[in-house]
């Protein structure tokens, strides 16, 4: 029979005069629990040096990307989405010591990790695309591509208000109502209309038949009586810009005007401008 492995604590016990018993107990209750401390005590500190590792790295990730827009938005979400990872790094960290605690008091953890493996291997296959929406939303989240109230366009059938986005998943609300949710792994391209400025873009058309100039004139006008008005003016945040004409067709011949308006705002001041060409072509064409 193989002798047991005792340490320093057991032979001390055994000088000071206690039996083996007592000496192998006296080992048990005081160094055993002591490993464990010290293992759950650097799982600990491992797992705070891991998470401020993350945490740069997540930062000098969004500092690179070409994507990246300077807003807090982009700031709290790349802070969001270390600390998410931080916080898997730490429960990593500490089921592995969990693990090696079990060792401390003789239970062998080898058919458990055998176990554990065999699972993740079968939860691997089967949440590959889980895995690929997760990372995908987190470079969605760094690169802060868009955020809830934004407008875009994910694909050619899918576009419209965005409502939440996780890390799986993003939710968005069309024109019509319809909430569309998309896994985050299968957006291949993002068109937001809403980052840092939007265009309202008005086409207007006119007969052939009609003075083209006094009708250029009439759009410049009110789309720069809009820009000096209220609401209108804490909406627009630049001149209005008169392209011409921008088509022609045998019925008619349609000019154009942008004006740059805050996010999201471009709509409301298209249909404004709108509205009131249409009532000055009317008012000019009655006179």
């Amino acid at each position: 029979m193989a002798a047991t492995d005792h340490g320093y604590v057991y032979e001390l016990f055994r000088k000071l005069g206690l039996s083996d018993f007592q000496a192998s107990t006296g080992e048990f209750l005081l160094v055993r629990p002591l490993r464990v401390l010290l293992l759950v005590v650097l799982a600990v500190i491992a797992g705070r040096l891991a998470a401020r590792g993350i945490k740069r790295l997540i930062r000098s990730a969004q500092r690179r990307s070409p994507l990246r827009a300077v807003t807090p938005r982009a700031d709290q979400r790349a802070d969001t989405v270390a600390e998410v990872l931080a916080n898997l790094v730490r429960i990593t960290l500490l089921g592995c010591a969990a693990l090696m605690a079990l060792g401390q008091f003789g239970i062998n953890p080898g058919p458990l990790i055998a176990g554990a493996g065999i699972a993740g291997v079968a939860i691997g296959f089967g949440a590959q695309s889980m895995v690929k929406d997760f990372l995908a939303g987190v470079f969605i989240l760094v690169e802060d591509q868009y955020g809830v109230g934004d407008t875009v366009d994910l694909s050619a059938e899918v576009s419209g208000t965005v409502e939440d986005v996780t890390l799986r998943v993003t939710r968005l609300r069309s024109a019509d109502g319809t909430v569309w949710f998309v896994p985050n792994g299968e957006i291949r391209r993002v068109g937001n209309a809403s980052m840092e400025f939007s265009r309202a873009l008005v086409d207007v058309p006119i007969a052939r038949s009609a003075d083209v100039e006094a009708a250029l004139v009439a759009l410049s006008e009110e789309a720069s009586a809009m820009v000096a008005a209220e609401p209108w003016s804490q909406m627009i945040t630049g001149p209005p810009e008169v392209h011409g004409v921008h088509g022609l067709t045998n019925d008619a011949v349609t000019i154009r005007a942008t004006l740059t308006t805050r996010p999201g705002q471009q709509h409301a001041v298209a249909r404004e401008l709108r509205t009131r060409v249409a009532a000055r072509l009317a008012r000019d064409a009655s006179a």
